[in-house]
């Protein structure tokens, strides 16, 4: 599904060339639950956003279900994002003016979907996420853990194929971030692609693949037993 070859991302910080990327290559099939993890400066982030389509290469070749996007336009490139790929974020990214409804059926009014299809899909998600009495809560109303879960929603109303997390229980305590895990981990069970950056040592040893990054490059890349 995701096939990433010789990658390779840099930044101009006045003077000094970063290579956040330096040749990376990486296939992660339909259906995986990775960890990416390394200390901050690492790339991994870099990497998810590459992955996600936030962010391009300054050279090598990106696949996503046999398709070159790399050179894909920006418009081309948000409509992919927008049928396949899920965000989740350490800071949610909820727009503090909208309700948890309202944030949760955003991808969809973007998206096109009529307006009795998105209730509909709506108020499926906010009993899935337990989050029917918060339904008209704005983010500032909400915990920590509801504005996760509201995040986690709307990044699944589209039913993506792929959900990307960075740091998703980053915000949270360790109670609070093992049930938001869980949920994530509902998904994957059901056939969505996990893949988690973090720099969280027990949290990446629930994945079932762990990829090690260093300075741009991956230093190991290999199948973990979460038990």
């Amino acid at each position: 599904m995701i096939d990433l070859t010789a990658i390779t991302r840099i930044f101009h910080m006045g003077d000094q060339v970063v290579r956040a990327l330096d040749d990376v290559s990486v296939r992660i099939s339909s259906g995986e639950y990775v960890s990416i993890m390394g200390p901050s400066g690492s790339g991994k982030s870099t990497l998810l956003n590459i992955i996600g389509l936030l962010d391009k290469p300054n050279s090598g070749n990106y696949a996503l279900d046999g398709k070159n996007v790399t050179a894909l336009s920006e418009n081309e490139q948000a409509q992919i994002r927008r049928e396949k790929i899920g965000f989740v974020f350490q800071t949610f990214h909820l727009v503090p003016r909208l309700t948890a409804a309202e944030n949760i059926e955003l991808p969809l009014i973007l998206g096109g979907i009529p307006p009795k299809d998105r209730c509909l899909r709506v108020d499926a998600a906010l009993l899935a996420f337990e989050l029917q009495d918060r339904a008209q809560h704005r983010p500032a109303e909400l915990s920590g853990g509801q504005r996760q879960r509201v995040a986690i929603a709307r990044a699944t109303i589209m039913q993506p194929t792929v959900i990307l997390a960075d740091e998703p229980t980053g915000n949270l305590d360790h109670h609070i971030g093992g049930e938001v895990m869980s949920l994530l981990e509902k998904l994957y069970e059901s056939g969505t692609t996990l893949i988690v950056v973090t720099h969280d040592r027990e949290l990446g040893a629930r994945a079932h693949r762990q990829i090690i990054m260093r300075d741009g490059k991956i230093l190991t890349d290999q199948a973990n037993d979460p038990a």
